[in-house]
């Protein structure tokens, strides 16, 4: 028996019926019609199929072989192919796969193993932030060794774009947060007729913590979320490779420009946002607590210590370099996809402002047990 039409896929059928098949012609796109109408065929019991006679076969032939071996309950390894034919056949039958996906375990064992994978993946991220702190520390050296590969304009560009474009944003949200605490405070204070205290409480708690924790908070979200899409894209045009390329170093061009930046700009806001929570302060003790802005002002002259201003101010660069690497290290780390972009720059955000609160923390209570 012959299903044939003229030079059309063919498939002859062992007529001493052993369920054996030959097939012959070609099986390819252009017969597509052809070889459905062959396969559609009463054929009978089909145990082996030896496709070696066919002349020409390509992805859509093998897609029909493959489909009519599922509808009939066939084994793949009942088809015997040419060896020129075994490769596309491999990758064909790969791509082909509709296996159901495998379904999520919910179970404890499953759970275990996930939280192992965010260990290790959380372990690994440290490690890579270490190692591109060292990295930058050696070559921040080597530039100061050879002032000349600091790139200056790159660095005063990033200094305009971190320090004084975010000026009006830190020293708006610092004098409400000064002007909260104030509040905050008298409600409490007044009930003990203690109320001009607050100016020791808003002094306090914004030269230590909230001038500098603001600070970084507001460019952990603002800067190193921009330093990120800034690298980020890139890596995605593969200027990066370019620079590599041409012999230069993206560490000198695009890293440390922006960590010295940071190192500069980021005390001086932290100093802007002391003001102005200070201020802050102040306006709510004039216009709310009936403090005179004179008896504020005296009362902080007297009561404030030099020892608060600093233990702010020495958390300031700390946060920069964290703010700065992080930013930098996430957009390196894009794998070059609009996708991974945004990935890295929600990646950058979380770390930085959570390394910047545990880091606070951690040098809070340093600072309270060493008595400063």
């Amino acid at each position: 028996m012959s299903v044939t039409r003229g030079n059309a896929p063919a498939i002859d059928v062992d007529p001493q019926g052993s369920g054996r098949l030959r097939l012959r012609g070609q099986w390819t796109l252009e017969h597509a019609l052809a070889v459905g109408e062959a396969l559609r065929a009463d054929l009978g019991e089909v145990k082996s199929v030896d496709v070696t006679a066919v002349e020409r076969l390509d992805s859509a032939g093998v897609l029909q072989l493959l489909r009519f071996a599922r509808r009939h309950g066939i084994d793949y390894d009942v088809f015997s192919f040419r060896d020129d034919h075994r490769a596309l056949v491999a990758a064909i039958e790969d791509v082909a796969d509709e296996r159901p996906k495998r379904k999520r375990d919910y179970g404890f064992q499953a759970a275990l193993a996930r939280l192992g994978f965010a260990v290790q993946d959380n372990w690994k991220e440290v490690i890579a932030l270490l190692s591109f702190l060292g990295e930058n520390l050696v070559k921040l050296g080597r530039t100061i060794v050879q002032p000349r590969r600091l790139r200056i304009t790159a660095t005063v560009h990033h200094m305009e774009q971190v320090g004084l474009d975010a000026v009006p944003l830190v020293a708006l949200l610092s004098y409400l947060v000064g002007a909260v605490i104030a509040f905050l405070g008298s409600t409490i204070l007044a009930d003990f007729g203690a109320t001009i205290l607050v100016v020791e409480l808003v002094n306090i708690a914004f030269l230590r913590e909230f001038g500098v924790l603001l600070t970084a908070i507001l460019l952990a979200g603002r800067t190193a979320s921009a330093f990120t899409a800034q690298i980020g894209a890139m890596v995605s045009r593969e200027e990066v490779d370019a620079i590599r390329t041409l012999g230069l170093d993206p560490i000198d061009l695009l890293v440390i420009p922006r960590v010295l930046a940071l190192l500069v700009m980021l005390p001086l806001l932290t100093f802007i946002a002391m003001v102005a929570g200070l201020l802050g302060g102040m306006s709510v003790g004039a216009f709310s607590l009936d403090i005179p802005p004179q008896a504020y002002y005296a009362r902080m002259h007297d009561t404030i210590e030099l020892r608060h201003f600093l233990v702010g101010m020495s958390k300031a660069p700390i946060f920069a370099v964290v703010i700065g690497l992080i930013g930098c290290l996430e957009g390196l780390q894009v794998q070059g996809t609009a996708q991974s972009v945004g990935e890295r720059t929600t990646s950058s955000v979380v770390q930085t402002i959570s390394l910047v609160i545990i880091i606070d923390a951690l040098a809070a209570i340093w600072f309270m047990h060493m008595g400063w």
